[in-house]
């Protein structure tokens, strides 16, 4: 990552920025909208002119402190406030379909909308197992996936193959009492 390469090679160590903004492009971090937050990212100039006409304010594609990638980040905090101050007037769903893949954005979602999408259901991302003491249990699916089928179970509970190990390798039934009598399993 570029932030690496400025580390190795200029000593430079990247702090974090408020609003997860970019260290070096802006406008590229979270703003807030009427309802919530959005993140927008432009990380291309081209899409600097097409932001502006969008949230109407045309005048600051020609606005000498926002004019390329240098002087918007030079005055980020004036930038910061005025989209602030406009992008406050909507909610997060107007901007997003105002956007609408013209300029990079998407919405903040808490954990009840993130799971509401439609893509979580749509792409199997939600799995149901049987829990031994819960009953049935939902979780997300693991983000990678090794095989066709995700587990069908969860993962054993403290001790619960325990004998059935010690056996494996040779324990006796009364060995095993011992080891539980003194404490060790």
């Amino acid at each position: 990552s570029y932030l690496a390469t400025w580390y190795l090679n200029e000593g430079y160590g990247q702090t974090r920025l408020p609003r997860s903004a970019h260290p070096s492009l802006t406008p590229c971090q979270l703003y807030p909208t009427s309802d919530g937050w959005i993140f927008i990212m432009c990380n291309k100039e081209k899409f600097w002119p097409t932001l502006c006409e969008l949230v109407e304010q045309p005048d600051w594609v020609s606005d000498p402190r926002f004019r390329n990638f240098a002087d918007r980040l030079a005055n980020r905090d004036a930038l910061t406030k005025l989209l602030d101050e406009t992008l406050a007037k909507r909610s997060s769903a107007d901007w997003l379909s105002r956007f609408g893949g013209s300029v990079p954005a998407a919405p903040v979602n808490d954990i009840a909308q993130a799971l509401d999408n439609p893509f979580v259901t749509e792409h199997g991302r939600l799995q149901t197992l049987m829990h031994p003491s819960a009953g049935e249990y939902r979780l997300v699916a693991p983000p990678v996936r090794s095989a066709e089928t995700p587990p069908a179970r969860p993962a054993p509970a403290l001790g619960e193959h325990t004998d059935a190990l010690l056996t494996e390798l040779g324990y006796d039934a009364r060995r095993l009492q011992k080891l539980r009598a003194s404490g060790v399993i």
